[in-house]
């Protein structure tokens, strides 16, 4: 089964895996931003964060698994070019 989910994500392309990893961004900044409200209860605060947080991990390793090691080395080639660019 999981090795079925794997091959799926695999087989979508780098576009889509970028997306998806950087879908991780904004449930990452929302897991810890929440424990700033005063009017939510401890207990409602920490299941917003495992939930927030637990989709945040999910975006994450899904766009690792799209994108492959070969999509992360054209991915890193990509901020190094651009890093050279902006000097």
């Amino acid at each position: 089964m999981i090795k079925k989910i794997k091959e799926f994500l695999q087989g979508l392309s780098f576009k889509t895996g970028v997306i998806v990893l950087s879908l991780c961004i904004p449930f990452y900044i929302l897991s810890f931003y929440q424990a700033t409200f005063d009017s939510l209860s401890a207990q409602t605060k920490g299941v917003l964060w495992v939930i927030l947080f637990g989709l945040a991990k999910t975006f994450q390793y899904g766009g690792l698994t799209i994108l492959g090691a070969e999509g992360i080395k054209r991915l890193k080639a990509k901020f190094k070019k651009n890093k050279k660019e902006l000097q």
